[in-house]
């Protein structure tokens, strides 16, 4: 009950953090290795040489700011004289004194579409001769985004940018566009969102899709999605939403959302199905529904566990295993950091040598701990205990990476909106919000003005396959 209480203050009043600057005593790690030893290491000092690493050169502002429009102020005297005797100054030149970035609030204008009208000279002017009407046509001109609205390409993409991007609520957008005078309501923009995600994303999400179960390598997570009126369910019934992604080493990155009314191993059996790659997921079990794949564990989860297993006494650390543990997981990831910059091959080798017996040390000593009890710290050896067989994988390739922190940092963002938007209406709206969603996240996780993207796939015919 004490570890109840005092996890749920943490989660109420502390800081959301696994850093070990901050978990840990004032960043101090503990040692792997006795006292006597470590002195017995380090009391020869020897000269390192430490190769240089490689790091990407920092952007100042001046890079992004030479990318923008400028609008210069010029300033200048008429008949400047010395402020110390009184002659005539002359000009020498001029020099900029600073820069400020300006702001241009969002402007609205109609624009009208005019076709010339063009009619034939000769047809139904001699109607004693012949009986066909008069031809009349309009000039060729595109066809509207929307039959019969007023919605334009950009229009649409900002709604979506602003819901799926920036987590703003359809009644929020409309209460912003009122204060701006613009009559938009939230039912309105709600039709226009179906439309958009079935006619132009689905079929960019269906082709994702295919390219992600090409690959090699798939990570896989699910949160908590409430959704009022499904067939056969509660309101207060827990849907999910599932996040699928390839991984960080691909030149072009892909994140599919996927919604389903439960968390059964079903719904990643049939999305991946046919895949033979490495499956990175956490322990859920149902994961082991998909079959064919190569499942791999995820060591942040095991970190987790113990980070929260931790005594809340710091004093404390230097008998805790838990604090021992997660010492031992810093020493993996230090392991697995410095090789980075390695090719697949040469990290795989690497690995064998450096991470491996750090892993195998650990569960060596996880399994050489009392388990007794119900306590979080049992629970997290049991867990660490039970991803074992999976945990290893990764050492089996090079590009597999050592955790699933790649899924779980695609579907934050989605977390962090549904405290704004709190729930999806109906089944059919929860699978719209997750191909747009896929569309966007996807989009921003390649670099791309999601925005802009937005824009330039709507101007396009419906159907049309532009990957983000």
């Amino acid at each position: 009950m004490q570890e109840q209480f005092e996890w749920l203050k943490k989660q109420v009043f502390g800081r959301k953090t696994e850093q070990t600057s901050v978990v840990m005593d004032g960043g101090l790690q503990l040692s792997l290795f006795p006292e006597e030893k470590v002195q017995a290491v380090s009391a020869p000092e020897k000269i390192i040489t430490v190769l240089g690493h490689k790091r990407k050169a920092k952007r100042t502002h001046d890079d992004w700011m030479s990318t923008l429009p400028i609008e210069e102020k010029r300033y200048e005297e008429e008949n400047p004289v010395c402020d110390r005797c009184g002659a005539e100054m002359e000009e020498i030149g001029e020099e900029k004194v600073y820069d400020e970035l300006v702001y241009t609030p969002a402007k609205f204008h109609i624009r009208r579409h005019i076709a010339k009208k063009y009619k034939c000279k000769k047809c139904g002017q001699n109607p004693e001769i012949s009986t066909e009407s008069c031809n009349i046509r309009f000039a060729e001109y595109p066809v509207p985004m929307i039959p019969h609205s007023f919605c334009s390409p950009e229009l649409m993409a900002h709604i979506l940018y602003e819901k799926f991007a920036k987590a703003v609520p359809l009644y929020r957008q409309e209460k912003d566009f009122a204060s701006k005078g613009i009559n938009l309501l939230r039912a309105t923009m709600s039709d226009w969102v179906c439309i958009a995600a079935e006619q132009w994303c689905k079929p960019i999400v269906k082709e994702m899709h295919r390219m992600l179960v090409a690959g090699r390598i798939i990570h896989a997570d699910e949160s908590v999605l409430q959704v009022l009126h499904e067939d056969g369910r509660k309101a207060t019934d827990d849907s999910r939403m599932w996040v699928y992604c390839n991984d960080k080493m691909n030149d072009r990155s892909i994140i599919i959302f996927e919604y389903q009314p439960t968390r059964a191993g079903i719904h990643p059996a049939k999305f991946l199905k046919g895949y033979t790659g490495f499956l990175i997921c956490d322990g859920y079990d149902a994961y082991n529904a998909v079959t064919g794949a190569r499942r791999c564990g995820c060591l942040a989860h095991v970190r987790r566990k113990f980070v929260e297993a931790l005594p809340k006494d710091k004093s404390l650390y230097d008998t805790s295993a838990a604090a021992k543990a997660v010492e031992f997981c810093n020493r993996i990831y230090h392991e697995e950091n410095q090789l980075k910059e390695l090719t697949a091959n040469e990290r795989y080798e690497q690995r064998l040598v450096k991470v491996k017996p750090l892993l195998e040390a650990l569960f060596s000593w996880l399994e050489e701990l009392p388990i007794e009890g119900k306590g979080k710290l049992v629970r997290a050896i049991q867990y660490a205990l039970n991803e074992k067989k999976y945990l290893f994988t990764f050492l089996e390739d090079g590009n597999v990476p050592l955790d699933n922190n790649r899924a779980e940092n695609a579907i934050r963002p989605f977390a962090v909106g549904r405290k704004n938007w709190l729930f999806n209406n109906t089944a059919k709206g929860a699978e719209w919000s997750s191909i747009l969603f896929s569309i966007i996240s996807t989009a921003q996780a390649n670099g791309i003005d999601a925005e802009k993207y937005l824009s330039n796939l709507f101007s396009n015919p419906a159907g049309t396959i532009l990957l983000p």
